[in-house]
């Protein structure tokens, strides 16, 4: 099966030929290898060997015969390419010696072409004359032609004018045109100069068009023809302006006009100046709300006009609706600022502001049903930027300030007089004590408060914080009148005759006030009062307390500078004459609202225990013996008793009353046993924590058996023992002052008794 050497040599020329031919040969030959390895491994299979040769020699033979087939029909294709390159070489050499012949006879004939020069320069002259003979008519008919347009500006007949003058100007501009081109400049000026006319017919016409652009708004209603035909013209001249601007070869005198332009800023000049430029208006509110309404009104109206008639006079890409639309709008704005710089009252600031934030985008202007939708203001810039708007309501918020300020210093001083007056106060339904002040002030500034909720929320809450300030600055200036009213009724008590009336009238109106201002805040869910008001408004309240109680005073300070006397402790009627003297007060202090009726309680029970306290400590009476103890503890119970009872009656608590510090200082007085005094001393000490030593020392003195060994262990025990007053308690003792006692020598070392 192996190959021999003589074919090995003979195939090497051809292997280094073809590299691929042997490759492939080699894997032929391996695949018949693997196959006939596939058929014949076993020795019966070698029968079929005849068979299987000659269906391998026909598969052969057909294959021999399609590859013939193949390399033929290449042949015949490359055959037929040599012979169409052989006959294109041909031609390409003919088409050379042709083009060679046309040169040699170009070369001959080149003496013949310099004749034609001078031909075609007498042609292009010819045809120049000739068309200068052509325009010449026109040229010299330019000046009758500028007087028969003038006649027809001068009879309104616009667009035949313009169609006239378009041709002079065309006339002109080609005769420019190819001056400019032969570089003959200084010629220009002699055409110029020849049709100088066209420039007064040019602003004449101008001018009739901006008349007529000026009355647009009427003439669209009246005779929107006339109207119609300005846009044309305009048109027109746009689009001219537009070629030439696009040639971009040579620009005539005059040229671009803009006329579009203009024709914007002229519409807009005359929205402007009907109806923004007018004179100084009345600063006052009416004057500036029936110029408000005119603006309004006509605003519309002119709006619609445009929206219904201008808008179908002009073509589309003119947006004039929009135009229209932005230029009132930019137009306003700016006319707003101008009627801000006056000094406008707060009516008038008030107006501007409803005016520019609500009325302006309602459906009674901007947002009217036959302005939309085509009319939307909402992508222009406001009508007053945020700036604007927040100076204005500051501007606002001061006028209102003064005005609230004016008003709520005139109820003042009403008031003030009619706590003089020989008449007690006016009482409601239930028998209190009332004046109108709450309710005006309340009403003042609440509607002050919901008028500002109809433009911003930011101008609520500033009216809001401004009517709290007035409002504390008001309840300042009402406790000076108070004061004021207390010195003089000290100075004659029978001034103000109702004293006592018109001070329980003003604790009710404070509290009807307290009661009122959480109602002012603008959200109905915040209703916390701030913590100044409140210190204002209790303000109010503790000095009209403060003058009630020193009437009190005055009423029982003949009676308290009676106790402790031996009259007094043998049996009188001194408390009782005190418990009138109260009990008269609590008729009066009944006509309070309960609130302020059971502190007027407290605090006159607190006064009597104070009162009846200081007289016992700083007016001390000592016991001469245990029978007069017996008998001081016996008046103290009965008076105590029947204090702590009229008050009871007049329903305080007792846990709210402060006469049982009576009752335990009767404890001190009445012990047996003074060896026993320390521990009820600390109990008591305990108790009330701001008594002093003094206090107790003087206690010790008042039963008259207390030695000074035991005073000196109960002022140590105290000493041992300070006391810190807790939180919330009612200083009872240490108001009272009692006298100092006069301490014995010592010397350094001893130790005092």
């Amino acid at each position: 099966m192996g190959m021999s050497a003589e074919d090995e040599r003979a195939a090497s020329p051809r292997d280094e030929e073809w590299p691929e031919a042997e490759k492939a040969e080699k894997l032929a030959r391996g695949a018949a290898l693997k196959w006939a390895s596939g058929v014949f491994y076993r020795p019966e299979k070698l029968e079929g060997l005849g068979h299987y040769r000659r269906r391998e020699t026909q598969r052969n033979s057909s294959i021999q015969s399609r590859l013939k087939s193949t390399v033929q029909s290449y042949l015949e294709g490359v055959s037929a390419g040599l012979e169409q390159l052989r006959s294109a070489a041909q031609e390409v050499q003919s088409v050379c010696q042709d083009l060679g012949a046309a040169r040699w006879a170009l070369l001959d004939s080149a003496d013949h072409f310099q004749g034609l020069q001078q031909m075609r320069e007498l042609m292009e002259e010819h045809v120049q004359l000739a068309s200068v003979v052509q325009v010449l008519p026109q040229i010299f008919s330019v000046h009758e032609v500028f007087s028969h347009i003038l006649q027809l500006l001068r009879g309104q007949h616009l667009l035949e004018a313009h169609v006239e003058l378009m041709m002079v100007e065309q006339l002109r501009d080609d005769i420019l045109s190819q001056l400019h081109l032969r570089g003959l400049s200084s010629a220009q000026a002699t055409v110029l100069s020849y049709f100088s006319g066209l420039q007064d017919l040019n602003e004449s016409l101008a001018r009739q068009l901006w008349d007529i652009v000026g009355s647009s708004l009427r003439l669209v209603r009246e005779d929107p023809v006339v109207f119609v035909t300005a846009v044309r013209i305009i048109e027109r001249e746009e689009k001219i302006d537009d070629t030439l601007l696009l040639e971009a070869t040579f620009l005539p005198p005059g040229r671009p006009k803009g006329w579009r332009q203009k024709f914007y800023q002229v519409l807009q000049d005359t929205i402007t100046g009907a109806r923004f430029h007018v004179p100084r208006m009345d600063a006052e509110g009416p004057g500036l709300a029936k110029h408000l309404a005119a603006l309004q009104k006509d605003i519309v109206s002119e709006l619609r006009v445009v929206k219904d008639l201008m808008v179908q006079c002009v073509p589309a890409h003119y947006n004039i609706l929009s135009v229209c639309t932005a230029t009132y709008h930019q137009a306003l704005s700016s006319h707003l600022q101008e009627i801000l710089r006056e000094d406008l009252d707060k009516q008038g600031l008030f107006l501007l502001l409803e005016w520019a934030l609500r009325v302006y985008h309602s459906p009674e202007m901007m947002g009217h049903p036959d302005l939309l939708p085509e009319v939307d203001v909402s992508a222009l810039d406001p009508l007053m930027s945020s700036e604007v708007v927040d100076q204005t309501e500051r501007r606002y918020v001061m006028k209102v300030k003064a005005s609230v300020f004016e008003w709520m210093q005139r109820t003042l001083d009403v008031e003030f007089k009619e706590w003089f007056k020989e008449e007690e106060p006016e009482t409601d339904h239930q028998g209190f004590f009332q004046s109108a002040l709450p309710a005006i002030v309340m009403q003042m500034l609440n509607e002050n408060i919901q008028v500002a909720s109809l433009i911003t929320d930011s101008l609520q809450q500033k009216i809001y914080n401004m009517a709290l300030e007035e409002l504390e600055a008001f309840l300042g200036r009402l406790r000076e009148s108070l004061v004021q009213c207390g010195k003089e009724h000290q100075q004659d008590r029978a001034v103000p005759k109702y004293y006592i009336s018109h001070l329980l009238a003003v604790l009710n109106n404070n509290l009807a006030l307290s009661n009122s201002v959480s109602s002012l805040h603008p959200d109905s869910a915040c209703r916390e009062v701030p913590a100044s008001l409140q210190a204002a408004l209790d303000r109010i309240q503790k000095k009209a307390t403060q003058l009630l109680l020193e009437e009190l005073l005055l009423d029982l300070q003949p009676l308290c500078l009676q106790l402790p006397s031996r009259k007094w402790l043998s049996g009188s009627q001194l408390v009782g004459s005190m418990c009138e003297v109260i009990d008269k007060y609590a008729k009066d202090f009944s006509r309070v609202r309960k609130p302020v009726f059971t502190l007027l309680l407290a605090e006159s029970e607190l006064l009597v225990a104070n009162q009846y306290l200081r007289a016992l400590l700083q007016r001390k009476m000592v016991c001469k013996s245990r029978e007069e103890r017996g008998q001081l503890c016996h008046r103290l119970l009965q008076d105590a008793t029947q204090l702590r009872e009229l008050f009871c009656s007049l329903g305080l608590d007792r846990s709210q009353q402060s006469l049982e510090a009576v009752f335990a200082l009767r404890e001190l007085i009445c012990l047996k046993d003074p060896a026993l005094l320390s521990l009820e001393v600390l109990g008591f000490v305990t108790k009330y924590p701001d008594v002093s030593d003094e206090h107790v020392s003087t206690l010790l003195d008042i039963r008259g058996d207390v030695s000074k060994e035991v005073r000196h262990v109960v002022l140590e025990m105290m000493a041992q023992h300070p006391q810190e007053l807790p939180e919330g308690y009612r200083p009872i003792f240490s108001t009272i002052l009692v006298p100092v006692q006069e301490l014995p020598f010592c010397l350094r070392k001893g130790k005092c008794a």
